[in-house]
């Protein structure tokens, strides 16, 4: 039963794999899913999607030059960048001349001194910094411009001082105009801003979706994994608790294959083995209460007539002559010994069915088990005309047991096959090789056993003549036969009664050779 359980468990379904490799599952698609958010966001951050930023500076410079048009009570400049292009916008900065400000749609992740250097390139460079823009310092890329041109105006060169539409390393450039005249700046950088910048903006919303992705493959996990084992830990507990209250016949379920599978396998497994034992000790308190009542009835009989014969042998106030008083004490004699044998058969079965005495087992010839039969029975088997045949076929091994209890044991058979054979019948004694067991065969030629007590003749207490009627010889104490049932099995073999095809009664005794014994 336990290879069965172990065939029955497959690794993939246990409960350790199964745990194991979905936590493995979820944390790897937990990265994937982190991952693709992290690249999706950031480009949905810094506007790479949509959009270059030489083409946003266009974009931002064309629409402030129309809200600047309006009238200023109507505009908020720094609120309208953030409500329009504070999502899904790379950060920008816009610097105005009527402004000490620098405004931008995202004022928390611009990159450093961005807004001054806007400044610069707008208003001019102090002499010192022009110095450096014509050494190829300020950043460099710049087309050179007029140094002698006037701030907000047009360069015949395509600049105009540090300001125009123009490019540098850093950044891309696009001027806010009014009324044909430059008023702004928008600056927006050709590179993301640094690391830190990137995941102080999109570290909260990752860390959000990543707790629901964790809550949600959890709750799959739960579902898919521990949802049936529960259900099935649920029917173990109820079949446990069932169990406790007295009803042996409900069983845990051992669908699926892992640990609890295997452990509900065990569980039926012992209340199977509880259930049978529970049988077995009912089955053994019957047999106890029908001995007792059997031995009592037994042990009535022979009393109740010695105490009646020694009542009658007491009352003075019967005379009884000397032979009527002999009689009676012969009667007393032979119920006293009638007692002594059912006495000392039920300690005999008890000694052999409780394995309270070991048996001296060697190899036993069944020849000479057969010539003692013959020898005990000799003067009655003379006496009424019976005869005995004893044969072993060619080949017949050594039985291997205790001879005593084997020679016991076909003396009971023998003496309860010559009991009910009629005077002038015929008592046959065969040995012959089983397969590694030795086949001895006790037949008669009484009138046999009714079918209906064949499966009876082994039982306590059974009485011979109450099934084979016609014979003149009473039966013993009803024991004899179960002390060779006993001795058979003590002996690891089998005993059998039948009717031979003419009419007699056979009992076959199967007992392990010295072949079985190697």
């Amino acid at each position: 039963m336990r290879a069965m359980s172990e065939a029955r468990r497959q690794w993939y379904r246990s409960l350790y794999w199964r745990i194991a490799l979905g936590y493995v599952a979820l944390l790897a698609l937990l990265l994937i899913v982190q991952t693709s958010l992290a690249v999706w966001m950031t480009g949905r951050v810094w506007g790479r999607a949509s959009r270059t930023p030489a083409q946003l500076a266009d974009l931002v410079a064309q629409d402030l030059s129309t809200q600047l048009a309006q009238p200023p009570a109507t505009f908020q400049i720094s609120e309208y960048l953030q409500t329009k292009y504070g999502r899904g916008y790379q950060p920008f900065v816009v610097v105005l001349r009527a402004s000490p400000e620098a405004y931008s749609n995202r004022p928390t992740v611009i990159p450093p001194n961005l807004g001054r250097d806007a400044r610069r390139v707008l208003f001019g460079p102090t002499d010192v910094e022009r110095e450096r823009f014509w050494r190829g310092g300020f950043g460099g890329g710049l087309e050179p411009a007029n140094p002698a041109t006037p701030p907000g105006q047009a360069n015949p060169g395509g600049g105009r001082g540090f300001g125009g539409r123009g490019r540098r390393p850093f950044a891309e450039f696009a001027d806010i105009t009014i009324a044909g005249v430059i008023e702004g700046l928008v600056v927006v950088p050709n590179t993301p801003p640094p690391l830190d910048v990137s995941i102080r903006e999109i570290a909260p919303t990752l860390a959000w979706e990543g707790v629901a992705l964790l809550g949600a493959g959890s709750a799959i996990m739960a579902f898919v994994i521990f949802r049936p084992t529960r259900a099935r830990l649920r029917s173990l507990e109820e079949a446990a608790r069932a169990l406790g209250d007295g009803r042996p016949g409900v069983r845990a379920n051992e669908a699926g294959g892992d640990e609890v599978s295997a452990l509900a396998v065990t569980f039926n497994q012992m209340a199977d083995d509880l259930h049978a034992r529970a049988e077995a000790l009912a089955e053994s308190d019957r047999a106890r209460r029908r001995l007792l009542a059997d031995v009592s009835h037994e042990l009535m009989t022979p009393l109740s007539g010695i105490r009646g014969y020694v009542e009658t042998l007491g009352m003075p106030e019967l005379a009884l002559d000397e032979a009527t008083r002999r009689r009676y004490l012969g009667i007393v004699d032979e119920e006293t010994h009638k007692l002594e044998a059912i006495i000392g058969d039920l300690l005999d079965l008890a000694r052999l069915e409780g394995g309270g005495e070991t048996l001296e087992r060697e190899p036993v010839l069944v020849d000479d088990l057969f010539r003692r039969v013959a020898d005990r029975h000799q003067p009655l088997l003379r006496e009424r005309g019976i005869s005995l045949t004893a044969a072993s076929a060619p080949g017949t091994p050594l039985a291997y047991g205790d001879p005593d209890r084997l020679e016991q044991a076909l003396q009971n058979v023998a003496a309860n096959a010559i009991r009910h054979t009629p005077d002038g019948g015929r008592v046959t004694l065969n040995a012959e090789p089983d397969g590694d067991r030795v086949r001895i065969t006790i037949a008669d030629t009484g009138p046999g056993i009714p079918p209906e007590h064949l499966p009876h003749v082994f039982d306590r207490f059974y009485k011979a003549d109450a099934s084979r009627a016609g014979t003149r010889v009473p039966s013993g104490s009803g024991l004899g036969l179960s002390i060779v049932r006993a001795i058979v099995l003590r002996h690891g073999g089998e005993v059998r009664a039948s009717n031979t095809p003419e009419g007699g009664a056979s009992f076959t005794f199967l007992l392990p050779s010295v072949t079985t014994a190697r």
